[in-house]
């Protein structure tokens, strides 16, 4: 089985690469740094996220998300988020001791990681973001 990143690419190379190599899967995992506290804190915000992005990437949702605060002590407290959608997942935890977000998107279906990433980024007012991008092969 062959490992594929594609953190080098440009989204219109990703997409390119993705249907050559007749990838099952795209995902892209968005980790958010000093993010606004009142932001990820708030579930109705997160809601809105979760519709907001998935217009974005041309995603059909499948159900509501599931947004449950919880976790067993302070480090990892915080929101999480599944969305299904039919094409697969939408997922994130949100950490409040460290105002920190970790964002997954899979599909596959094609979209733009970048375009995806950035949105995160601003939505909830990070200072720092690192992005993994990598194909899922069979």
């Amino acid at each position: 089985m062959k490992q594929m990143t594609a953190n080098h690419l440009t989204d219109a190379e990703v997409i390119a690469e993705f249907k050559k190599e007749d990838c099952w899967g795209l995902c892209t995992s968005i980790d958010l740094k000093e993010c606004d506290p009142a932001t990820i804190r708030d579930a109705e915000k997160i809601h809105q996220f979760v519709l907001e992005l998935a217009d974005l990437i041309d995603m059909k949702r499948f159900g509501e998300p599931q947004i449950i605060h919880f976790g067993p002590n302070d480090r990892v407290a915080g929101y999480s988020m599944t969305q299904l959608i039919e094409t697969s997942l939408l997922s994130a935890h949100f950490a409040n001791d460290t105002n920190a977000a970790y964002i997954d998107i899979f599909s596959c279906k094609e979209y733009a990681p970048s375009v995806a990433s950035a949105f995160c980024k601003k939505f909830f007012g990070a200072k720092g973001m690192n992005t993994t991008v990598f194909f899922r092969t069979i």
